[in-house]
């Protein structure tokens, strides 16, 4: 069934695991940027996946993707996150920024221009993407959508706790966040934001 044909007002569990989990394992290859979307808790289950992954070798630059300015804070998420990841060990000179977003599709289209100064679109063929559980199906399928299309994805879940394939259904909070999620996505497919899939 394609994402399309789903029913995002009568989505059963199985439907939404499948939309959001299924096919979304990490790959182990190298790539030539690690991607971080940015989110009101990124810092706390993002950025350590993200440094774990640098230290392994995995990539060679951390950009980070988020212009939102979290109450409590006068930093944008990329800020943050950049500022955290340098008190982590991590080279200013491998870390990017883009600050002007303020949603999921933005954070790709924005950082599009971030990846192109600073590596050459044409010379990335692969993008290690870190999210959190629930968010990694549109951030691939946005990524797949508008990034070019020789670049190719691996895939790093970061988890947050709550809206993991084995959990998501059994907290209040994890469920709503993923049912919310699920028709998200769903209603973006089918006004055209986010190209359709075959799940």
């Amino acid at each position: 069934m394609k994402i399309s044909e789903l029913d995002p007002n009568h989505l059963s569990d199985k439907e939404i695991a499948a939309l959001l989990y299924s096919n979304l394992n990490d790959d182990m290859k190298m790539g030539d940027c690690i991607f971080v979307p940015g989110s009101s808790k990124a810092a706390e289950y993002r950025l350590p996946e993200a440094v774990r992954l640098y230290r392994a070798g995995r990539a060679k630059k951390i950009l980070f993707s988020g212009g939102v300015v979290w109450p409590g804070s006068s930093l944008s998420e990329a800020e943050v996150l950049k500022n955290k990841a340098i008190l982590m060990g991590i080279p200013e000179k491998d870390i990017l920024t883009e600050e002007g977003s303020r949603h999921t599709k933005e954070n790709v289209l924005a950082s599009m221009l971030v990846l192109d100064r600073a590596i050459g679109l044409h010379n990335i063929s692969r993008i290690i993407i870190v999210t959190a559980p629930f968010h990694m199906r549109r951030m691939l399928l946005t990524m797949k959508t508008y990034m070019p299309t020789w670049i190719n994805y691996s895939l790093v879940i970061a988890n947050d706790g709550t809206t993991r394939a084995d959990n998501w259904h059994s907290n209040p909070c994890g469920r709503k966040r993923a049912e919310d999620e699920a028709k998200k996505i769903i209603h973006y497919v089918r006004s055209g934001v986010l190209n359709d899939l075959l799940i």
